[in-house]
């Protein structure tokens, strides 16, 4: 089941088009990556999605009705790149506002603040005021505030700034949580590796248009280009290597990395090494990272955008 699907979105400034026609459908209890250079119009898209801004054109869903801005705010948390807490402001005192601006009572929201208080070890920090924060300790503030209300449709943008490996960790197992119970993730964010790690799905945005859309695991699948890595317990001399089969693209200490000919297999590979009686210790396949895959489809619609 789709919580979140986007139809024919189109917003565009004068001759800009920041948003042009895009669609994009997210299950229920997913992590979805959305990706883009700076200006790609990723921040755009985000804010149709929460209401702030308005489409031009086309339809946004939520659990299959039409989004209304109005009635439907409090079934989605946005944590914005850019932070907004109150900073002369207590922290409990804060997000007990945010929260009951979100629909709680206040019973309600002081037992969940007390929760997430005692989880991320935060009790002596209640009446502190934001500005004497860390960085870190106010991104875990704005996360907290951010979840409070335990909303349907998450949105977080780039919500490991500034923290430790040690929070990045806490903060990356609630997303799993949250995800698990059946929240829906948008994750956006530049970090090509926390993405590989964090998402089911991705969708790639430049220049207001999507360019690419689907699973991480089906992305690296179909981008690869045929590269292998075989360890060897021996170095072989060159006329054990000579073969029909691959060419070899590197020698490391033990290893190579070969490229399968287009009418080879990888048993051809295999084959060729015990054939010539080569101890194997290993041997994978290489899939392109989701970072080269970024690097790669961004790279292409730019040099198709300069010779249109």
């Amino acid at each position: 089941m789709n919580l979140l699907e986007v139809q024919h979105l189109k917003k565009y400034y004068a001759s800009h088009k920041a948003v042009d026609d895009i669609s994009f459908n997210i299950a229920q209890g997913s992590i979805f990556g959305l990706l883009g250079p700076n200006g790609a119009g990723k921040t755009t898209l985000l804010r149709m999605i929460t209401g702030i801004f308005y489409p031009d054109s086309g339809n946004i869903l939520l659990n299959g009705k039409h989004f209304d801005p109005m009635n439907d705010l409090q079934a989605i948390g946005y944590m914005p790149e850019e932070r907004g807490l109150y900073k002369k402001m207590p922290v409990a005192e804060q997000i007990l506002y945010l929260a009951q601006l979100k629909g709680l009572d206040k019973k309600t929201a002081n037992t969940r603040i007390r929760h997430w208080f005692e989880k991320f070890e935060m009790n002596t920090w209640a009446n502190k005021k934001v500005d004497e924060l860390s960085k870190g300790m106010q991104q875990k503030v704005q996360f907290i505030s951010t979840i409070i209300h335990e909303p349907k449709l998450l949105i977080l943008d780039e919500p490991f700034s500034g923290l430790d490996p040690i929070n990045s960790n806490l903060i990356k197992q609630e997303i799993f949580n949250l995800s698990n119970n059946g929240t829906t993730i948008i994750f956006s964010t530049h970090r090509m590796e926390q993405v590989e790690e964090i998402c089911d799905h991705i969708m790639l945005v430049n220049k207001g248009h999507k360019i690419l859309d689907g699973s991480v695991k089906q992305i690296r699948q179909d981008f690869k280009q045929g590269l292998f890595r075989i360890g060897v317990g021996v170095m072989p001399n060159a006329a054990q290597m000579a073969t029909w089969h691959f060419t070899i693209v590197s020698i490391d200490d033990h290893s190579y990395t070969l490229k399968l000919n287009p009418d080879s297999t990888t048993n051809d590979i295999l084959l060729h090494f015990i054939r010539q009686e080569i101890p194997v210790t290993y041997f994978e396949e290489i899939l392109p990272s989701i970072n080269e895959v970024f690097i790669s489809q961004v790279q292409l619609t730019e040099n198709l955008a300069a010779t249109a």
